[in-house]
């Protein structure tokens, strides 16, 4: 596998902040028995207007569709047509506000402003508009004429806006993807280990494993290097997104497909049938890899294709990213704790210092890590003369970064209707820790200690992701996971070594593999000069 091209998967590693605006749920029911309901996203200013929690606390009013007009003026609506209704008016050519002093006067009791464009938080000058008291909301045309065709002409609507959940069950599936893929990856790494401690009594097994090892070590050194790659990069990506996000997106891809091919010819390997092969150039394949070759290419170029859909893209990406994590971790081995420690500590601070200290650096006062993490340019956009904070839907398709596990918010909130919102866990604070626990069950696999640091340090990990859904709840905030991954696996790691009394061998890993190494090799010396002596005498 080109292995050069994985290190990109470490460059991120945070859970992500989901920003809220002022959305709320216009609740529609239509006038059939019984009657058909249905919910559809609203934007409103909390400053103008609360909106009650609950739909026990609301009230309905019969909805009267005006889109033919933009009610700048009160003479473009019949006279009695809007008394005691929620009006639903189209966007454009005068504020909200004056649209909203009109359909008042006019008896209105809701004002709806339908947009054909992007929805955007409502910002207006109240000063001037203190009279005006009924709710103003805005929402999208196109769930106006969908309202007409599912619930016909005589609808009743209400607005209400419940809390944001104080915990989402996304956050569940996230800590399961997380606890499965490092746990798989070390457990898949000790396989390949044992694999070469046996290939070690045979000088010609030896050989032909050696031909197949693609492991890249790394040792102190390259270990510096590479954190030092990551920060020059991540700087780059800040002040040259726009186009090296297509480079990212294409690493991804080809690395992706390369690694869950990896993955599913690790499990075909063990199917005993369907092993027919052919021949081509004085070199053999089996069919059925080809045939899996094909399907994972053809898995990244679909993602490629619809990575911006959100309703199901996500998933092909998670099934891609888990891949990629799973053969990151087993193909790039640490020699010893010490370089974990390294590693571990060095992208601990590079994962602070982006996300809490670069607010201090920046003009903007943004973090470089959530700049380039959510999409640099992404976060505002004009609107009518007024800086607009957070667009609740895109003009058009922005690009993000693949480099994040990605679950959808299962919980029902306004949230789920206006953006369908993600929680995110970077490739990261997969990979990075999943290192330590793959070199873990190297240390056990090498030591025969029956799993103990393996176990010991999965589970450490799975309290690290805990602790950090335990914080992110409480802060509101996106947290650099590595700040609670950390020192989690590395202090339980030492702990098992420290009681162990192995904490020489742990340290020092690379020597000790040596010596195993050549103990095996010399008792398969030791065991053919035995059997060749006989036979000379």
């Amino acid at each position: 596998m080109g292995a050069a091209g994985l290190p990109w998967a470490a460059l991120w590693a945070l859970l992500l902040p989901l920003v809220a605006a002022d959305e709320g749920i216009l609740h529609a029911s239509g006038s059939g028995v019984p009657p058909v309901t249905k919910d559809y996203c609203i934007i409103y200013n909390s400053n103008w207007v609360s909106l009650p929690k609950t739909l026990d606390n609301a009230t309905f009013r019969a909805l009267e569709n005006l889109t033919s007009t933009v009610l700048c003026s009160s003479a473009e609506v019949p006279s009695g047509s809007m008394k005691d209704k929620a009006v639903v008016v189209m966007r454009g050519n005068c504020t909200f506000l004056e649209k909203a002093r009109i359909a008042q006067s006019l008896g209105a009791k809701m004002l709806l402003i339908a947009s054909k464009s992007r929805l955007s938080a409502i910002s207006d000058n109240k000063t001037d508009f203190e009279d005006v008291t009924i709710p103003i909301a805005l929402i999208r045309y196109n769930d106006i004429v969908d309202m007409q065709l599912v619930l016909g002409n005589e609808v009743n609507v209400t607005l209400y806006s419940p809390p944001l959940p104080e915990f989402d069950y996304s956050m569940v599936v996230i800590f399961l993807i997380a606890v499965f893929t490092v746990a798989l990856g070390g457990y898949w790494s000790g396989v390949a280990e044992l694999e070469n401690l046996k290939a070690v009594a045979s000088p010609g097994e030896r050989e032909t494993r050696w031909k197949k090892e693609e492991n890249v070590t790394f040792t102190p050194v390259t270990v510096i290097l590479f954190v030092v790659i990551c920060c020059v990069m991540l700087v780059l990506l800040y002040f040259f997104y726009k186009w090296l996000v297509y480079v990212i997106i294409s690493v991804f891809c080809l690395a992706s497909a390369m690694s869950l091919y990896n993955c599913l010819a690790a499990l075909i390997g063990e199917i005993p049938f369907g092993q027919c092969r052919i021949t081509c150039s004085s070199k053999t394949i089996e069919v059925r890899l080809i045939f899996l070759a094909i399907f994972c290419i053809a898995a990244a170029v679909v993602w490629a294709v619809f990575r911006n859909e959100d309703r199901w893209a996500w998933i092909l990406q998670d099934i891609l990213g888990v891949a990629f994590c799973l053969n990151f971790i087993k193909t790039l081995k640490m020699p010893n704790f010490k370089s974990c420690v390294i590693l571990l500590g060095l992208l601990l601070l590079y994962d602070v210092f982006f996300v809490f200290i670069t607010p201090f650096i920046t003009k903007n006062g943004a973090s470089i890590m959530v700049e380039v993490a959510a999409g640099p340019f992404g976060n505002s956009e004009k609107s009518d003369g007024n800086l607009v904070d957070v667009p609740t839907e895109r003009s058009a398709p922005h690009e993000k970064l693949p480099v994040v596990i990605r679950v959808p918010r299962l919980e029902h909130s306004a949230s789920t209707l206006c953006d369908l919102p993600f929680s995110l866990l970077g490739f990261g604070d997969i990979i990075v820790p999943g290192l330590l626990v793959a070199y873990c069950r190297r240390f056990d696999v090498q030591t025969r200690s029956s799993s103990i640091y393996y176990i010991s340090c999965t589970i450490a990990y799975a309290v690290g992701m805990v602790l950090t859904f335990i914080v992110l709840a409480l802060m509101k905030m996106g947290q650099p996971a590595l700040l609670y991954l950390v020192p989690c696996t590395l202090i339980t790691s030492s702990l098992v070594a420290w009681r162990r009394k192995e904490m020489k061998k742990f340290w020092k890993g690379s020597n000790y593999q040596m010596m195993e190494h050549l103990d095996y090799t010399g008792n398969e010396e030791s065991t053919a000069s035995a059997t060749e002596q006989p036979g000379g005498q």
